[in-house]
């Protein structure tokens, strides 16, 4: 990509080829470049069959509403009305619109952390609506919002409602990271626009409630969706090694093809579950991969590995995805030496203090960042800058904030994390 490449990140933040911020993105040319291969990848695919182009304009009509981003669902509206009748796109703007609530809710399946869940109702829709979009579009909307606003919800039955419905794996998959890529790519949208004051909060009134509208519950366990019922699950936030298992079936090693194992990237995944999963979308996962590495291993300049590590893990703290945290975490603490500050973000939350102002201004940008809807602010820029960081810095946070926001719903709405056996006993913090 050059410099002068459309890109829809920049156009969705407000800000052209010739903004000083656009130019500072390009420190990351890598990601920036991957990150608008990922839009390509999911939102113009080679191939449709398993997810079709209408319905990943639907979908991502709905979570721009949901983030309460006038600016993305507008642009993502009228691909949705180039591909469908304008019966189904006033359809999916006023699902958007009814259910709008803040996030990220839901219900931890962690006992040590029951204390924090906070239950949401899903979808809301009439039946009417149901009746225009069908019922595979409208498990998807309710899978979608979901992942958006109440991640921790996830659950093998939540898949088994869209296998039901006539979803197949491979589009499950992609479905998937349409979803979380949005979530990253809407937070970065607005968080450069933010710096470069072309977007703005504004407090939503939510629409009340239709009487007529009902949830769109998610139940049942198909054969095709892995239950693991002596699984050793983690009882909180942890900083050590967890594993992770699929609901679904990854790829064996044996079916990868090149193809396949060129979009790995990294030859060793091919021995990982989650990467043998997310490889059933190849061009996907190859732009998301290529994106995640410069975000976190491009240190020629910007702001530290250690901070980049920190927004990754109290973002992955605001969602509630404890297998994130416990790899982040770690890292935070190699990279800082400051094991004590990331115990006391996993025990107490985004609020603790964490031993300075860089620190703490981090913490707080990286959950307004993950709140949805969106409502990261001047504030939370102004206490950036007054810690001392540069808007070049401000940017490395909110694409690592963005970026986690994309893997947090990855990791959570197609598995979930396993105590390996050395850590079954001992400390949960350490």
């Amino acid at each position: 990509m050059t410099e002068t490449s459309w890109d829809l990140i920049d156009q969705l933040a407000g800000v052209d080829a010739q903004h000083p911020l656009a130019a500072l993105r390009r420190h990351r040319s890598v990601a920036v470049a991957n990150a608008q291969e990922s839009f390509r990848a999911l939102f113009e695919p080679d191939d449709s069959t398993h997810l079709g182009l209408a319905d990943r304009y639907a979908v991502a009509v709905l979570v721009a509403g949901l983030h309460d981003f006038t600016t993305a669902e507008s642009f993502y509206r009228d691909l949705l009305s180039d591909a469908a009748t304008p019966e189904v796109v006033n359809v999916v703007a006023a699902i958007a619109r009814r259910n709008v609530i803040a996030g990220p809710a839901g219900t931890y399946r962690e006992p040590g952390l029951s204390g924090e869940s906070r239950p949401v109702p899903g979808l809301r829709v009439t039946e009417q609506e149901r009746e225009t979009l069908g019922a595979r579009l409208v498990v998807a909307l309710a899978w979608a919002q979901l992942l958006v606003v109440h991640p921790r919800d996830s659950r093998p039955e939540v898949i088994a409602a869209l296998l039901d419905e006539g979803w197949d794996e491979d589009g499950l998959v992609s479905l998937a990271q349409l979803v979380s890529f949005l979530a990253f790519q809407l937070r970065v949208a607005w968080g450069v626009g933010t710096l470069a004051g072309t977007v703005e909060s504004v407090e939503s009134t939510p629409v009340p409630i239709d009487p007529e509208a009902e949830e769109v519950v998610l139940h049942g366990v198909s054969p095709r969706v892995r239950t693991y019922p002596t699984l050793a699950r983690p009882d909180t936030f942890v900083r050590h090694d967890l594993g992770w298992v699929p609901w679904i079936a990854p790829l064996s090693e044996e079916d990868l093809t090149a193809r396949h194992r060129e979009a790995l990237v990294e030859p060793i995944r091919a021995k990982n579950p989650y990467f043998r999963l997310l490889v059933r979308d190849p061009d996907a996962l190859e732009a998301r991969t290529l994106t995640d590495n410069d975000i976190f291993f491009n240190t020629t300049d910007g702001i530290g590995r250690a901070e980049r590590e920190l927004a990754a893990t109290v973002t992955s703290r605001v969602n509630g995805c404890v297998y994130c945290a416990s790899v982040h975490s770690q890292r935070a603490a190699d990279e800082s030496g400051r094991g004590e500050n990331v115990d006391a973000l996993l025990r107490d939350g985004w609020r603790a203090d964490l031993g300075d102002a860089v620190w703490n201004a981090i913490a707080r940008a990286s959950r307004d960042l993950t709140g949805t809807p969106l409502r990261f602010t001047a504030d939370a820029v102004e206490q950036l800058r007054g810690a001392g960081l540069s808007d070049l810095d401000i940017l490395d946070i909110v694409n690592g904030a963005a970026f986690f926001n994309w893997a947090n719903r990855l990791m959570l709405g197609l598995g979930e994390p396993q105590v390996p056996r050395r850590f079954l006993t001992g400390s949960s913090i350490g």
